[in-house]
């Protein structure tokens, strides 16, 4: 998995004027947490992170105090406004080569259904374990050729090497194909 390159300047002050000076200027406020350490707290630039958040799961290097320290991460929580959506600051978790760590996968259908069936997802996302260089985007499942009746089901996922689902049962329902009843036209 490539890492997304971040450079972050270092940040004194705190509080609400200073985080929305910052916002102002382009930045946002963040901060990298590490097993118990004492947090980093830093700001990055607006545009190039917000496009990099796209990228479900990513593990992010972080070039901190003017490029004398890399820090491997991956984003722990995003804070939005709750009226315009924009991105008011994020909360990074250092994370070291070879670590395993649980990341939220959504789940994608591909393929076509027999006849005129549906597919309905009924997870939306999973929780995955796998090592910080392996992580999964998604979890993409088949559909195709399948007709109404039939079934995704927990068991039926083959998960790729280094990557476990966590907490989905092998009687669970993922996706489910049916038919459209009562539709007239």
């Amino acid at each position: 998995m490539e890492k997304i390159e971040l450079r972050g300047e270092e940040r004194e002050e705190f509080g609400k004027g200073f985080s929305r000076r910052l916002r102002q200027r382009g930045r946002i406020p963040a901060s990298v947490y590490s097993h118990g350490n004492t947090p980093i707290f830093f700001h990055v630039d607006y545009n190039s992170t917000a496009s990099s958040l796209r990228n479900a799961n990513a593990v992010y290097e972080l070039e901190l105090k003017g490029g004398e320290e890399k820090v491997m991460a991956v984003v722990k929580d995003v804070q939005r406004n709750p009226v315009s959506s924009k991105i008011e600051s994020i909360d990074f978790y250092k994370v070291e080569k070879g670590e395993k760590i649980e990341v939220t996968v959504p789940v994608y259908i591909e393929g076509v259904t027999k006849g005129n069936s549906t597919a309905l997802i009924e997870v939306q996302k999973v929780k995955a374990k796998a090592d910080v260089d392996h992580l999964p985007q998604s979890l993409v499942l088949s559909i195709e050729g399948m007709q109404a009746g039939q079934e995704i089901r927990g068991k039926d996922i083959k998960p790729e090497e280094g990557v476990e689902f966590v907490g989905i049962k092998p009687e669970e329902t993922l996706v489910k194909i049916v038919s459209p009843e009562g539709k007239k036209k």
